[in-house]
C-alpha cells in the first residue's frame, strides 16, 4: 500500500521547520531540498484584500523519509511541523482527507 503526504496550505506559516528537519534528515548538501517553501504573492484581491501564500513543495528528493517509517516513525517534515499541516498515512486515508476542505494537496514519491 502507498503511502502519501497530505499538505494543508491554509494553515501553513512559512516557518521553514520542514525544510530544516529534512535538509538534517537527509544529510543534504547546500542547495539541495527534499521539500522547499514556495511564496505565492503578495496580491491584491477584490475589496481591499490581500493574499499570501506559503507553499510547502516536496521535491524528487522527498521519500517521506523511509529511514524513519521503517522503524514506526512520521517522516521528519510532519513530526517537526508546529502548525500541524501535515499529515502521513496510506494514499487512501490521505484521499479521504483531503476531499475534507479546500486548500490541501496530496504528494505522492516516486520510488
Amino acid at each position: 500500500m502507498a503511502n502519501a503526504l497530505l499538505i494543508d496550505y491554509e494553515y501553513c506559516t512559512g516557518c521553514h521547520a520542514c525544510e530544516v528537519s529534512c535538509k538534517k534528515e537527509k544529510n543534504l548538501a547546500r542547495g539541495q531540498w527534499g521539500i522547499k517553501i514556495l511564496t505565492d504573492g503578495p496580491r491584491e484581491l477584490p475589496d481591499d484584500k490581500w493574499e499570501f501564500n506559503n507553499i510547502p513543495m516536496p521535491t524528487s528528493l522527498c521519500d517521506l523519509c523511509a529511514e524513519r517509517l521503517e522503524s514506526g516513525k512520521d517522516p521528519s517534515c510532519v513530526h517537526n511541523c508546529p502548525a500541524n499541516c501535515m499529515q502521513f498515512g496510506t494514499v487512501e486515508e490521505m484521499s479521504k482527507e483531503v476531499a475534507k476542505k479546500g486548500n490541501r494537496v496530496i504528494f505522492v514519491p516516486v520510488v
